[in-house]
């Protein structure tokens, strides 16, 4: 099954809208593809101007999947790319969605889970997004929420930060600082590693920065790595390549207390029911944008402290 459908002035070629993409849940791209045009106006302000790396699954998420940074050259014109260099050499022309239209061609194209940049394409060494990427052990969701309330009491209240939350859609929870574009990402991920490192020291039983899984045993997981350049963080409202297509749902504190939350409470089926009764928690994050200077005075305070407390 086929169509054309048209956004403003540009027009969208769909194909085999009727192949089923989630074997045991019945979706089909078709249904990707709703989804994907439905959530545009909510879904855009989060990932325009960032450069995007597609997650692509030609026949469905049971079969082979491939990560797709450079836009082919059969892409339309009409799509925006921004060429970058690499530092092995060579360049990577990235597509950046900004528009509804952009979107669901990309959806067609297979493209299940959209990644993002935490930098914008016109300031690409500047992050305005630090991320804590709360990676569970075998404990599950219930030690991912009880983490986030601890990182929160450090990031908040003694650091004062504002603080964002996502669900993944898969196992975890994204902790999201918007920055003002004033660091580089060295100096980003410096901070994010300083505050993960004096974390693990508090909480030595149930956090952990060791990459290693084996060296984890239960601990829940701070990654903290994606706070580096080209590094890429799944898009607020993607869908995940999960049967029952769970989608990265931004929350808020309130909700993480719902005992029946899970990384993957919200799908392409019931996100728009909620988000028919509550605003995107998400909407004013621009707003909130901060310097990392005063709480990085405050981080080596406390770690200064707890060296001398020790």
């Amino acid at each position: 099954m086929s169509e054309k459908r048209t956004y403003g002035k540009t027009e969208v070629e769909l194909s085999n809208l009727d192949k089923v993409f989630f074997p045991d849940s019945g979706f089909t791209k078709g249904d990707l593809v709703d989804y994907y045009e439905k959530i545009a106006d909510i879904m855009l302000p989060h990932i325009e101007g960032r450069p995007l790396t597609m997650i692509r699954f030609p026949n469905g998420i049971e079969d082979k999947r491939f990560f797709q940074k450079d836009a082919p050259d059969y892409f339309p014109e009409w799509i925006e790319k921004r060429s970058f260099d690499k530092k092995e050499g060579g360049s990577t022309n990235y597509v950046i969605c900004n528009d509804q239209a952009t979107l669901v061609y990309l959806a067609n194209q297979a493209c299940v889970t959209p990644h993002i940049w935490l930098s914008r394409q016109d300031q690409p060494d500047k992050p305005d997004r630090m991320i804590f990427d709360l990676d569970p052990s075998k404990k599950g969701f219930d030690a991912v929420k009880e983490a986030a309330f601890s990182i929160r009491e450090l990031l908040v209240e003694e650091l004062g930060l504002p603080v964002f939350l996502m669900t993944t859609g898969s196992r975890g929870l994204h902790l999201v600082v918007p920055l003002k574009r004033d660091h580089s990402f060295d100096e980003v991920r410096e901070f994010a590693q300083q505050a993960s490192k004096y974390l693990e020291q508090k909480y030595p039983e149930t956090m952990t920065t060791a990459a290693r899984k084996e060296k984890r045993e239960d601990r829940l997981f701070l990654d903290v790595a994606r706070n580096a350049s080209a590094q890429t963080s799944v898009a607020p409202y993607a869908v995940r390549p999960i049967e029952g297509a769970p989608v990265a749902t931004p929350i808020d504190w309130v909700e993480l207390k719902k005992p029946d939350l899970s990384a993957q409470s919200y799908t392409i089926k019931n996100i728009f029911r909620r988000l028919g009764s509550k605003d995107d928690p998400w909407k004013d994050i621009e707003k909130h944008k901060v310097n990392l200077s005063e709480a990085k005075k405050k981080l080596e305070k406390l770690i200064e402290k707890t060296s001398e407390d020790t």
